[in-house]
């Protein structure tokens, strides 16, 4: 087997990062494309242990919540005024973009090339193929499907149960799903996933392989695994910073 896609997680705390822990961040590497996706607090530092600065293609962007993006005006600084790299590509939601341009005191150009991205959206980074689905979640949140030759991979972001992965499609080989809270302990108006809803969800979609994420500090990512595994059928992981699943 060929293998097309590598994703690494570089954070995967939610809503703030633990000890040993950075927030939202995975970086997709192919035979010819080198990607940040999501970049919440902490992930900067971790993702320099897998690449330099000047590889990165892209940097794409689920939702506007500070968890997920807040590394990108200190990413610019870096690739601005140290790295000195000029035309990386950002894709992000209008919200997303109109308050990074605040935070680079509107200088997000020449650093990086915006792109606006929303519900159905359908992008290219090298070989990389993605398509964005809306999910239940404010603000306007977009999971992901990418798609690298023969390997496919969902992303959820962040969502609450009216949504579902089989929006990205029922042949996905491998799926991080957010899995917030343990069915016990969530709202009952949650914009957020239990381990129980992720597993279920990703069961009827036909995922091959879960792995659940953005479990907050307060959680316990065993019992996340636990839960989710139950409904799914299979083992399923918790991710954790440094762990690469191969596609």
């Amino acid at each position: 087997m060929v293998l097309s896609l590598r994703v690494t997680v570089l954070g995967s705390s939610g809503t703030y990062a633990g000890p040993g822990q950075a927030c939202s961040g995975y970086l997709l590497r192919s035979g010819a494309a080198t990607v940040l996706m999501d970049a919440g607090p902490g992930t900067l530092a971790n993702l320099q242990e897998h690449v330099a600065l000047d590889e990165l293609d892209a940097i794409v962007v689920s939702h506007a919540h500070p968890d997920h993006w807040l590394e990108v005006p200190v990413l610019r600084n870096a690739l601005k005024y140290v790295v000195q790299v000029e035309g990386i590509d950002l894709y992000a939601t209008s919200e997303t973009l109109d308050l990074a341009e605040k935070l680079c005191y509107h200088q997000v150009r020449p650093t990086f090339r915006p792109h606006i991205i929303s519900d159905r959206s359908e992008f290219s980074i090298r070989d990389l193929s993605f398509r964005c689905s809306k999910t239940d979640h404010p603000p306007e949140t977009l999971a992901m499907r990418v798609d690298a030759n023969s390997a496919s991979f969902g992303y959820s972001a962040d969502t609450g149960p009216k949504w579902s992965v089989d929006e990205l499609g029922s042949d996905l080989d491998l799926a991080i799903v957010e899995a917030t809270y343990l069915e016990r302990e969530a709202p009952s108006d949650s914009v957020h996933l239990t381990a129980w809803q992720a597993g279920t969800m990703a069961r009827n979609a036909g995922v091959k392989r879960l792995v659940v994420t953005h479990v907050q500090p307060t959680g316990s990512p065993a019992a996340a695994e636990v839960e989710a595994t139950e409904a799914f059928g299979e083992p399923v992981q918790a991710a954790k910073p440094g762990q690469t699943h191969e596609v």
